[in-house]
């Protein structure tokens, strides 16, 4: 079924008529004889297949479908101010920042990248995982800001991306507490271990570390995804392999221990832009930091105690006096 192109000057007096509600007020301020007005809306009444207002006693009152017109019109000339807006002096920071993270990424590095925004007043943020190629793509198409990843990407043709390395982290073998720590020696042959898949870049130096020792290792489980790996450190005896950021949360509270950082292993994260002159303004501020701020292990912070009512002080302090006697 073919529909005809929606005339917009037609629905632009729509919108003024209905925000205002009065004809002949709209007309004076648009500057069109009131004639001129009604006949533009009947117009757009006639394409649309409804009436968009009828009468009430000298104002005009919304029918269902101009409420439903109303709403469109609101978003369509809406984003067209903001699009002026944006044009003549940048975008703004109360418009959305959009996010795109590899789905493999651990959650954990993902919200300490955003943390800084997540206590400010009218922030908005749109996050969105998937793969890195897909994830470029929207990048490229101007649908996100910047993605986050644990891999470099390279210029293509055509593609200038802008790829820099925020923070780096050494990997550890991390796992439930034991009597002796596992460490990258003879004594790990016999220790359960749960490793990212073998396309990972962290796999393939970890397997070359353990061929230059001449270590063979008891692979329990291959993991693509960090938040998995997690899950199974801490309910497993096994011992798994990646940075203790992905796990800080149960460090902090004792279900996990690093063991050992395995030596001259890292896994890197990168912060991919493109070249844009409308580039989101609170991004800059994300970028500047430095990795210690980035990958930060912030101590829980302690319970704050109930206060106690007038009432409950004295009857403890009764309570108090009785077991004394």
């Amino acid at each position: 079924m073919s529909t005809s192109p929606l005339n917009f000057h037609h629905l632009h007096y729509f919108w003024a008529v209905a925000k205002d509600g009065n004809l002949t007020r709209t007309a004076a301020r648009l500057r069109v004889s009131q004639s001129a007005l009604s006949a533009q809306i009947r117009r757009l009444e006639d394409a649309l297949g409804e009436a968009l207002f009828h009468r009430t006693g000298r104002t005009l009152a919304l029918t269902e479908a101009g409420g439903v017109a109303l709403e469109y019109a609101e978003t369509i000339f809406g984003a067209g101010a903001e699009l002026v807006a944006t044009l003549q002096h940048g975008r703004l920071p109360e418009h959305a920042l959009r996010v795109g993270a590899v789905a493999t990424l651990s959650r954990n590095f993902q919200e300490s990248f955003v943390k800084p925004l997540l206590d400010q007043h009218g922030v908005t943020l749109r996050l969105q995982s998937g793969r890195l190629d897909d994830l470029l793509e929207s990048l490229a198409d101007h649908d996100l800001d910047v993605v986050l990843s644990n891999r470099p990407t390279h210029r293509e043709s055509g593609r200038a991306w802008r790829c820099r390395r925020i923070a780096r982290q050494a990997v550890s073998i991390v796992g439930r507490p034991r009597a002796e720590p596992v460490r990258l020696d003879a004594g790990i042959e016999s220790t359960p271990m749960i490793l990212p898949g073998p396309d990972s870049e962290i796999r393939t130096e970890f397997d070359a570390l353990c061929e230059q020792r001449g270590l063979t290792v008891r692979v329990l489980a291959e993991v693509d995804d960090m938040a998995t790996m997690r899950l199974l450190a801490r309910d497993t005896d096994a011992v798994a392999l990646l940075p203790s950021v992905v796990v800080r949360d149960e460090i902090r509270r004792g279900e996990l221990c690093e063991h050992s950082v395995v030596p001259g292993l890292f896994e890197s994260f990168y912060a991919i832009t493109v070249a844009r002159r409308f580039q989101h303004p609170r991004l800059r501020s994300l970028l500047a930091r430095d990795e210690a701020e980035v990958l930060a292990m912030e101590p829980p912070r302690p319970p704050v105690p109930a206060k106690r009512s007038a009432a409950a002080k004295r009857r403890a302090t009764g309570r108090a006096r009785a077991a004394r006697r």
